[in-house]
């Protein structure tokens, strides 16, 4: 079956309420173990399904924004998705108080119940309308972003349409783009900021009605941060500022010199090569065909997999109007099958979609042995080194795409992935600086984004855009609306993906690839420092761990003569 004969079928919540009930009821009443297990076991089926109806939804709709079936659906689901959180909290508070729990401990790992007591700790049926009010707002902000239709070039584009304009080594054209881009924020600014605030005041009054002092200390519950907490961030936050900072600025000045400027505008950071950036040689289908070639010849496993999403036709990739923007991947439980969401535009970031995302995706194809919905997964942190590895090891079939500009590319990708990692860091303070201080006005967070922006960013010049100088970069980033706190995760991440990078490239070491596979098999059934060590790798909390990481980046960046590729 492929993924468009997938069966979509909306659940009948009454009946799934009674249903749970009587599994409930055998839970906390047999008095055999085995009968107890059963239950538990049956619940989680149950669980696997609603989810994988949630996750048809989400991927349909997001594909086609515009389609009435979805989005009537993808609206019942932020009405009631919260009545499915209520079940499994009454359904993890029968879990931890059962005399039984003892016998079923081994069968499951350590994190499925630290995830629970976590889940415990942010839901209350006292919140529900909270949640559907938190959905609804997610999806206007999902469908505003969607809705964008640029006039350009004699076009109509949506927002990943206009990229590669903003890429053109023509400097009139890049800053034309770049400009109709942040336009479009420009138009939209006050239904941003309303949805916004709205959005953090909603989170503050959560987190207090759950015992919470502010929504950050529930925004860490919800992220399941299993083995590290806010001053361990913090902390790490500083080692950015300190260590990376620095030599990201130097990589910006590098790069100025290189596309031929004295002073890097805001709409000059997206070129990197005066003759332009490196791009994929040929059409969307040849980029296509030329990711499944690459998986091919790196491993059996991947071969397995590739083809697996192939056959299934498990990606949707093409960026089209109506289509929600960015990229994912995301599980269906019943199918046993990860989905791939993108919208390729011509750019490299096609090439990164078909191995950052695929890095996800064969990470959820390699666990899908592990049948309990919330360790199927690890937690976000620990997802990106999959991720944001694979990026990596893939480096050696670049030629594939680029052909004789590889080289360009590599040095391109290397040095984009050290400069994001301030970005990220900023990212993450701005949000700690907002829910700490949830009554401030849409204008004190925007001035608060330019504060911090100057410390993890010095570089960037607006060029005189009143706009841009207001504080309004945040506005394009998705997850600081969908998921709160969901950011610092990818520096973390990345961190431990240079390592990979090292250990590949540079110190040739050939049990890489199967330290990598072990932490794909494993899931979610480790914590991330646990995660980490099966891995190999140095936590990136660990003093000085990323002093020597970049060092060893600066190294190589600094070997290229940037000015010949």
């Amino acid at each position: 079956m492929k993924f468009s004969e997938y069966p979509y079928k909306r659940p009948n919540l009454e009946k799934i309420k009674s249903d749970v009930a009587v599994l409930l009821d055998k839970m906390e009443n047999t008095e055999n173990a085995a009968e107890f297990e059963k239950a538990v076991d049956e619940y989680i089926e149950t669980v696997k399904h609603i989810s994988s109806m949630g996750t048809l939804v989400q991927i349909r709709h997001s594909i086609d924004t515009n389609d009435e079936f979805y989005k009537a659906e993808n609206d019942w689901w932020d009405e009631n998705g919260p009545y499915f959180d209520e079940l499994n909290f009454k359904y993890y508070n029968v879990l931890l108080k059962s005399p039984h729990l003892e016998s079923i401990k081994d069968k499951y790992p350590k994190p499925y119940f630290q995830i629970i007591e976590d889940s415990l700790k942010v839901f209350d049926p006292k919140i529900i309308e909270d949640l559907q009010e938190e959905n609804k707002l997610i999806t206007s902000y999902n469908r505003l972003i969607a809705s964008a239709q640029i006039d350009f070039d004699g076009k109509k584009l949506n927002l990943s349409q206009l990229r590669p304009y903003m890429e053109s080594p023509d400097r009139k054209v890049r800053k034309d783009a770049t400009e109709a881009h942040w336009n479009f924020f420009k138009e939209h600014e006050e239904k941003l900021d309303e949805i916004y605030d709205k959005m953090v005041k909603l989170r503050h009054k959560m987190a207090q009605k759950l015992g919470f002092r502010n929504f950050v200390e529930m925004g860490y519950r919800r992220m399941n941060r299993l083995d590290y907490d806010q001053d361990m961030v913090a902390s790490y936050r500083k080692q950015i500022l300190d260590e990376v900072v620095p030599i990201a600025s130097k990589l910006y000045k590098r790069q100025a010199k290189r596309i031929g400027v004295d002073a890097l505008k805001y709409y000059d950071v997206n070129l990197q090569f005066l003759d332009g950036n490196a791009k994929p040689q040929g059409t969307f289908d040849e980029t296509i065909a030329a990711g499944c070639e690459m998986y091919h010849e790196l491993s059996e496993e991947t071969k397995e997999f590739i083809d697996f999403m192939f056959e299934k036709g498990l990606m949707d990739l093409i960026a089209k109007p109506g289509k929600e923007s960015g990229g994912y991947m995301t599980y269906i439980a019943d199918f046993q099958s990860p989905f791939i969401f993108a919208n390729f535009n011509g750019t490299s970031g096609d090439v990164d979609v078909l191995t950052h995302e695929a890095g996800h995706a064969f990470q959820g194809y390699l666990s899908r042995h592990i049948q309990i919905p919330e360790v199927m997964m690890p937690t976000h942190e620990s997802c990106e080194i999959h991720s944001m590895s694979m990026e990596f090891i893939t480096w050696p079939y670049m030629e594939k795409f680029f052909g004789e500009k590889a080289d360009k590319y590599r040095f391109t990708h290397l040095s984009d992935a050290l400069e994001f990692l301030p970005y990220g860091a900023l990212v993450d303070h701005y949000q700690h600086e907002v829910y700490e201080n949830p009554d401030m006005t849409p204008e004190e967070r925007k001035a608060v984004w330019r504060k911090l922006d100057k410390m993890y960013r010095p570089h960037l010049d607006f060029d005189g855009n009143d706009f841009m100088e207001k504080g309004v970069w945040w506005y394009r980033q998705g997850h600081i609306f969908q998921s709160p706190f969901y950011y610092i995760d990818y520096t973390l991440a990345q961190a431990c993906a240079f390592q990979f990078w090292k250990r590949v490239h540079v110190d040739k070491d050939p049990k890489a690839w199967d330290d990598y596979l072990a932490i794909c098999k494993v899931g979610g059934t480790q914590s991330f420092l646990d995660i980490v060590k099966t891995a190999g790798l140095v936590s990136p909390f660990e003093e000085g761990c990323l002093k020597n990481i970049i060092g060893d980046i600066d190294k190589w960046l600094e070997s290229i003569d940037d000015t010949k590729l």
